[in-house]
């Protein structure tokens, strides 16, 4: 069974320009346009679609996806190792999240703790130019 562009992109719960785009990357084989008619697109392509989709979900990006895709068929332990470097990747962000939260939540705090009408020392803190507060916020300190 050959698909169009319109019934692969319905079928993959996807638009039309994503295949495109996803072509035009190389994640996506064009298939040759006949002579006369529309190119038809191989009933697989829908489960390519699918794993792209996933892996995005994952956290990969398109060039790691490309990267996987080349990695299939007896390449489980190079696969394995680019979760696992993703997984870390994912945690580091975790941890650094929770790290800025951590400096909104002094700051939040701080604001409830000083609530004055004519400064807003959210805004305060922010806005001041001491080494002490811009080195708290980019090392994801708690502030003082």
């Amino acid at each position: 069974m050959k698909l169009t562009i319109g019934k692969l992109a319905r079928q993959a719960n996807v638009t039309i320009e994503t295949i495109r785009y996803y072509q035009r990357k190389g994640l996506l084989e064009e298939p040759a346009k006949p002579a006369a008619g529309y190119r038809q697109y191989p009933v697989e392509a829908i489960s390519r679609i699918r794993f792209i989709k996933r892996a995005q979900l994952c956290g990969f990006a398109l060039k790691e996806i490309l990267e996987l895709l080349a990695m299939d068929g007896g390449h489980c332990t190079d696969v394995r190792e680019m979760a696992e470097q993703k997984r870390q990747q994912i945690d580091d962000q975790i941890k650094d999240l929770m790290a800025l939260r951590n400096v909104l939540d002094g700051l939040v705090k701080g604001c409830q703790s000083n609530p004055s009408t004519e400064h807003c020392s959210l805004i305060d803190t922010l806005s001041k130019e001491s080494s002490t507060n811009s080195a708290t916020l980019r090392n994801n300190e708690k502030p003082s």
